[in-house]
């Protein structure tokens, strides 16, 4: 006896492009939030009287410690629905916002802010997100779902990152992040309205018999997803460089801060722009190819970076170039994943492949600040960044967009 489940037409609230909007606001919050930790990197190192290297693996830890409890994370909000996930990563984040403003040792910040402040940004992030999206969005849809949600997600790392800068410049870096914390409590009222039907999440398990972990075992066996992963961790090892200690390499030029602040305006700006186009282009283009060509053209942005005459104007063009790359790959990656699994597991797939992309930040934060401790410059990792550009996108190549063997024989 076959049992089928007929679904009821949602009301406003419940609708796709309510769902989409609600989704976009929670990853404003969860990008946005952490996108101006940069510019606490030179006040609280010399505050605290802290190298670069111990802010820098603080920030490294909270980065990885976001990547790794995605797939958890993704797992709980697929199971029984990610409205009260959501929640418990605003709270998580709230705290570890309390406890940067208040942190003496390096311990304490790494425990606080890397440990409970990454798991609850984890808790608020993509893995999460893309679920909501693939249990409530039409497949035809999903695409382009994921595309408008990234790209008005993204706009909060452009609202944030001066709203940040003023707060510093106004109190101080340790008032500044209690203010912070109690901005993340704008996501309450959100996570409740996500809390998802037992109906809606009987849907997505309709044709879906896989158990967890053979969801697991089938995509770390599959060639395809490996691949797409390992570009992932140089994305992950870009954009987090980058974001972390691109301000502190601009002042250490002989720029002012406001420039430093600027710059990371522009990338969430033309990360808006970068997102919703590469996004848009993935419903009608290879994926994998559009994502070749990004990582690929982050090497070149980067090199005109090093090459150019050093300027404000030098500055602002690389941020406009390298914003517009910025998390353009998310929406692609995504894709790929439900094209090759289904949404069955989309939350806990796109969140295990959030985790490599953040370990690949850890290795980019961190090895940004060791690298300037030795020797003084950013310039070592800048050549590395470049080298794993070309890796990223030579390895993207091969990968082929086709349904896994199980789910090609379902269809």
């Amino acid at each position: 006896m076959t049992t089928t489940i007929v679904a009821a037409k949602p009301s406003f609230w419940r609708s796709p492009v309510m769902i989409i909007a609600l989704c976009a606001m929670a990853l404003n919050l969860a990008l946005g939030l952490r996108f101006g930790y940069g510019l606490l990197m030179k006040p609280m190192s010399q505050d605290l009287g802290f190298g670069r290297e111990v802010l820098s693996i603080t920030l490294a830890v909270s980065g990885l410690m976001w990547g790794l409890s995605q797939p958890f994370t993704g797992a709980i909000a697929d199971r029984w629905g990610a409205g009260r996930v959501l929640l418990t990563g605003a709270l998580m984040l709230m705290i570890s916002l309390v406890i940067m403003a208040n942190a003496t040792t390096p311990l304490v910040l790494i425990l606080g802010v890397g440990l409970i402040g990454g798991i609850g940004a984890g808790a608020m992030s993509f893995g999460v997100v893309f679920g909501i999206i693939g249990r409530n969005v039409a497949p035809e849809k999903r695409n382009q779902a994921i595309t408008i949600c990234t790209a008005a997600g993204s706009f909060g790392q452009f609202l944030f990152v001066p709203y940040t800068a003023l707060l510093i410049a106004n109190f101080g870096w340790s008032k500044a992040l209690l203010v912070l914390a109690g901005t993340s409590l704008i996501m309450v009222p959100i996570a409740l309205a996500l809390v998802e039907s037992k109906e809606t999440m009987a849907r997505a398990a309709v044709g879906q018999n896989q158990s967890l972990g053979a969801a697991v075992k089938e995509a770390f066996g599959e060639r395809n997803f490996l691949l797409l992963i390992a570009g992932y961790f140089v994305c992950g090892f870009h954009v987090m460089f980058v974001s972390t200690h691109f301000p502190a390499y601009v002042t250490d030029r002989g720029f002012s801060a406001n420039v430093g602040a600027t710059a990371l305006a522009l990338i969430a700006l033309f990360n808006i722009i970068g997102t919703f186009t590469w996004g848009m282009l993935g419903a009608h283009f290879v994926k994998k190819n559009l994502l070749a060509q990004i990582y690929i053209l982050r090497s070149v942005v980067i090199l005109g970076l090093l090459y150019l005459p050093s300027s404000e104007w030098t500055i602002y063009t690389f941020a406009a170039g390298f914003g517009f790359l910025y998390l353009s790959t998310v929406p692609l990656t995504s894709g790929v994943i439900a094209t090759l699994f289904g949404v069955r597991y989309l939350g806990m797939l796109s969140g295990a492949a959030v985790a490599v992309h953040q370990v690949g930040a850890f290795v980019g934060i961190w090895l940004g600040g060791r690298l300037f401790d030795q020797l003084g410059s950013y310039d070592a990792i800048w050549w590395i960044a470049i080298a794993l550009g070309i890796f990223a996108a030579l390895i993207n190549l091969p990968i082929r967009e086709q349904p896994v063997q199980r789910m090609a024989a379902a269809a």
